[in-house]
C-alpha cells in the first residue's frame, strides 16, 4: 500500500513540477488506482501482489471513487468558469461597412443625426470628407475643435510654429503644458482626445510654394487659419489651382471677416478681392494691433460651420458672401461678392459659372 502511494504521490508532483493541468493529474492517479483494483480482482488471495497492496481491494475501490469525484467536480468547475467569462466579454464587433456607424458613434452624433439638413447622410459624409486646416493658432484652434468634434473623418493640420506663452490668451487648442510644442501635434493630441474616432494628419512645417499643391489635392475641403497675406495668396492659389473650395477668415483687434471661396462653382476667389497685399500698416498683425480673445473663437467657430455646411449640404453657404463682424459694437453684416474678370489667380471663372 505504501508502494502505490508512493507512485500516486510522485505523479502528483512530477506533475505539478511540469504545469500538468490538475485535472489531468487526478485522471492519472485515478488511472493507478484502477490499475490496483483490477489486479486484486484478477488474482486470487494470497497472491504476493495482492499482499503488497492491502490484500482488501474495498478500500481501493473508495479511493478510485473519491478520486472520480474530485475530478468530475473541477471538470464542471472548469466549464462553468469558462462560461461566466465567456458571458462576461462582450462579443467580437462584427465589420462594419465602409462609412457605418458604430454605436459609440451613432450616440455621439445623435444631434447631427436628428437635425433634418444633416441626418445620418450628412453625417456620413462628414465621417467621409478630408479637410486640410492651415495654421493651428487664434482661428484654426476652435475650427480644429469643432470639425473634430463634429466627426470630419480625416483632418489635416499644417503650421511650422511652436507653442508660446502669448498663444494662450486665445489659442484654445493648446494649454500650458504644450509650450515648446509644434502646434500641430498639440492640436492633434488635443483632437484626438476629444474624438478618437477621427484621424489626424500633422504637418509640422511651413506652407510653401513647392508643398502647397501637392498638399491640397489630397484633401476635399481647405480651412485657411493663417495670419499673413503671404499665405493667404498662396493657399488661395493652391486651392484654385486643384479646385478645392476654400474657406478663409481674418480678424484684427475687435473685427473679422470669413468667407466661401469657390470658383469652381460659381464663386470668386480670395485674390478677386484682394489681389495685393495691403500697404504696410494699412493691416497690423494681432502681435502689432492687438486682439480681444475670444474673437478668433467667434470667426474660427463660423469657419468649422460653414465646413459642415458645405460638407453636408445644409441651409446656404457664404459662397460668393462675406460676413463682416464687428465684436466691439456687436454688428454683423453680409455683403456680396462677385468674381473680378482677369483675376491673376482663377481667371474670374465665377463669372461664367
Amino acid at each position: 500500500m505504501i508502494l502505490v502511494g508512493a507512485m500516486a504521490a510522485a505523479i502528483w508532483i512530477v506533475g505539478w513540477i511540469m504545469g500538468t493541468p490538475r485535472q489531468a493529474r487526478l485522471l492519472m492517479v485515478g488511472i493507478l488506482l484502477t490499475s490496483v483494483v483490477a489486479l486484486h480482482v484478477i488474482v486470487g488471495e494470497g497472491h504476493p501482489l495482492r499482499e503488497a497492496t492491502g490484500r482488501d481491494p474495498r478500500l481501493w475501490i473508495m479511493l478510485v471513487a473519491a478520486v472520480a469525484l474530485a475530478w468530475g467536480y473541477f471538470q464542471v468547475l472548469g466549464r462553468v468558469r469558462a462560461e461566466a467569462n465567456r458571458r462576461q466579454v462582450p462579443p467580437p464587433e462584427a465589420p462594419r461597412p465602409s462609412g457605418a456607424f458604430s454605436t459609440a458613434e451613432l450616440g455621439r452624433y445623435a444631434r447631427h443625426i436628428t437635425l433634418r439638413e444633416i441626418g445620418g447622410p450628412g453625417q456620413r459624409a462628414l465621417k467621409e470628407a478630408k479637410v486640410l486646416v492651415v495654421g493651428a493658432g487664434g482661428l484654426g484652434s476652435p475650427a480644429l475643435l469643432y470639425l473634430g468634434a463634429a466627426g470630419v473623418g480625416t483632418i489635416g493640420i499644417i503650421d511650422g510654429d511652436e507653442v508660446e506663452a502669448s498663444n494662450l490668451q486665445r489659442q484654445v487648442i493648446h494649454g500650458e503644458a504644450d509650450l515648446g510644442r509644434p502646434k500641430a501635434q498639440s492640436a492633434a493630441d488635443a483632437i484626438v482626445s476629444l474624438n478618437p474616432n477621427v484621424t489626424v494628419r500633422t504637418y509640422s512645417r511651413r506652407l510653401t510654394a513647392e508643398n502647397a499643391g501637392e498638399l491640397v489635392e489630397g484633401y476635399d475641403l481647405i480651412l485657411d487659419g493663417s495670419d499673413t497675406f503671404a499665405t493667404r495668396a498662396l493657399v488661395n492659389e493652391a486651392a484654385v489651382r486643384t479646385g478645392k473650395p476654400l474657406i478663409a477668415a481674418a480678424l484684427s483687434t475687435w473685427e473679422g471677416q470669413i468667407s466661401l471661396y469657390d470658383p469652381a462653382r460659381g464663386g470668386p476667389c480670395y485674390a478677386c478681392l484682394f489681389p495685393e497685399a495691403p500697404a504696410p500698416g494699412l493691416a497690423p498683425s494681432c502681435a502689432e494691433a492687438g486682439v480681444a480673445g475670444p474673437l478668433p473663437g467667434v470667426l474660427g467657430t463660423m469657419m468649422a460651420l460653414e465646413a459642415v455646411k458645405h460638407l453636408t449640404g445644409a441651409g446656404e453657404t457664404l459662397r460668393g458672401r462675406m460676413l463682416l463682424y464687428d465684436g466691439l459694437h456687436a454688428e454683423a453684416r453680409v455683403v456680396q461678392l462677385e468674381a473680378r474678370a482677369g483675376c491673376p489667380v482663377c481667371g474670374g471663372r465665377g463669372l461664367r459659372a
